[in-house]
């Protein structure tokens, strides 16, 4: 037996055996069966959802119309999410092209002492010389993975499932900066409405204390009670400072989140004349998972891990690869282009089956295991999330119209006892110590009802957000 034959049984023997330990396959995970999701929303029965709504439609303020258009053409993180689309969606151009043969031109030279080892093999060298040969190759080589088992397939539907997530991903942030926008800028809406109420009290306390000081002048007040009225005055005054230090800050944020830099923000009527819908239309939860762009991505990245698996799997099987070549060969650099004898084709094919990195092969398929198990938890917990979320706004827009409601009508009694107070401090029937308390008193209850007005805009607007509004 030559040495040759000799090389070529063993090559054969080893192709055998890594076939046949590599044909058992692992089997898949079993993936966790998912809890029902409820028919309805706990106390809404409407079939009709305000999530269906485009955003232009939901916010009837132009003024923040025009914001959040600013902000989805300026925001960094807007612009960011744009680009992870562009990266995914060359992600699965490559997929796709690792399916189809590759096409390269080549030129080659093999010039060398013993047998003569390049892929294009010259018939009139003999094979047992191990003398200087000389072997040149100017042509096209292609290379061409089959994909017998599904191996390239499945990854480039893990792709395309990722590339479609990212658009997920992106209308995220655009509900997400819709519904930030939206917020702070009712934000400024109450703090305006609270740095006026602030400044008419103002004027209310400074009258006050005019008339406390004309009355010690007339010995009917003490010093102690011009003190007193000084104190609530500089307090008031105070706070109203507070405030406007924080419309700078809310306007930087609202500023920063449209991508410029900071200037005053131009906005609508008081947020106690903007509209608030009489009915708020939840749908069903059904509807809630197609809209809402979180957990349509959670379900496109678990769909991305299930084919990640597959071909995971698919990684124990032999690979089989096609390296067809057409173009010019000669032992000598002067004949390659002499025709018809240097003109040269053919292909070479390979079997690769893995025989030592089994357990390189069983750690990534273990991983994509656990990932695969990971992306469903986490699908689950967006699913859970966006429930919660709309039951839970559901019912605080409800209670917080009756928290309002309450807090109008306190506002309103204690404005009333405001000016009873004065005038029986007048007559000489009521202390300034009562005086100052219905003040106090009257500015903390008109504070709290611009508060609960805004919280109910900003539970609306998570409402929405939840609901999958915002990305349209």
């Amino acid at each position: 037996m030559t040495f040759n034959t000799l090389i070529q049984k063993s090559i054969y023997i080893l192709c055998f055996v890594a076939l046949v330990s590599s044909c058992k396959l692992v089997e898949p995970p079993q993936i966790p069966q998912a809890k029902e999701l409820p028919t309805t929303f706990i106390g809404d029965e409407d079939t009709i959802s305000m999530g269906d709504l485009i955003w232009e439609n939901f916010f009837n303020d132009k003024y923040l119309v025009d914001l959040i258009d600013i902000a989805l053409q300026n925001n960094p993180d807007q612009l960011q999410a744009i680009q992870r689309v562009e990266i995914a969606r060359a992600n699965l151009q490559i997929r796709k092209g690792a399916l189809q043969p590759s096409l390269n031109g080549r030129f080659g030279a093999n010039v060398g002492s013993g047998i003569n080892d390049n892929i294009i093999a010259n018939n009139s060298n003999d094979q047992n010389e191990s003398n200087l040969v000389q072997n040149y190759f100017l042509g096209l080589q292609s290379s061409w993975e089959i994909d017998i088992w599904g191996k390239l397939k499945n990854r480039r539907e893990a792709a395309y499932a990722r590339y479609l997530a990212s658009e997920k991903g992106k209308q995220l942030v655009t509900t997400t900066l819709v519904a930030e926008v939206a917020r702070l800028y009712y934000e400024l809406l109450g703090l305006d409405n609270e740095l006026e109420t602030i400044r008419k009290n103002i004027e209310f306390q400074e009258v006050a204390l005019e008339m406390i000081k004309i009355q010690k002048l007339g010995g009917r007040a003490t010093e102690l009670a011009v003190q007193q009225f000084t104190a609530q005055l500089l307090r008031t005054q105070s706070l109203g400072i507070e405030k406007q230090q924080r419309i700078i800050e809310v306007e930087n944020q609202l500023n920063f989140l449209l991508g410029r830099y900071p200037q005053t923000i131009e906005r609508g009527e008081s947020i106690l004349d903007q509209h608030l819908p009489e009915v708020v239309r939840a749908g069903i939860p059904a509807d809630m998972l197609l809209r809402r762009p979180d957990i349509q991505q959670a379900e496109l990245e678990l769909t991305a891990a299930k084919a990640d698996v597959e071909a995971a799997r698919a990684a124990f099987l032999p690979t089989l690869t096609i390296d067809p070549y057409v173009g010019f060969n000669a032992n000598e650099m002067s004949l390659l282009f002499s025709t018809p004898e240097s003109l040269a084709a053919g292909f070479l094919g390979g079997l690769t089956a893995p025989i030592f990195s089994k357990n390189r092969i069983r750690s990534e398929y273990d991983r994509a295991t656990a990932e695969t198990l990971e992306a469903y938890y986490g699908y689950q917990k967006a699913v859970l999330t966006g429930y919660q979320e709309v039951a839970s706004n559901l019912k605080r827009v409800e209670n917080y119209r009756n928290v309002y409601n309450l807090r109008q009508q306190e506002a309103e009694v204690l404005s009333n006892a405001v000016n009873t107070s004065n005038d029986l401090f007048a007559a000489g029937y009521a202390t300034y110590l009562e005086v100052i308390t219905a003040q106090a008193r009257v500015l903390e209850a008109e504070l709290s009802m611009t508060n609960t007005r805004k919280e109910i805009f900003v539970t609306l607007i998570d409402l929405y957000r939840a609901l999958g509004g915002g990305w349209r």
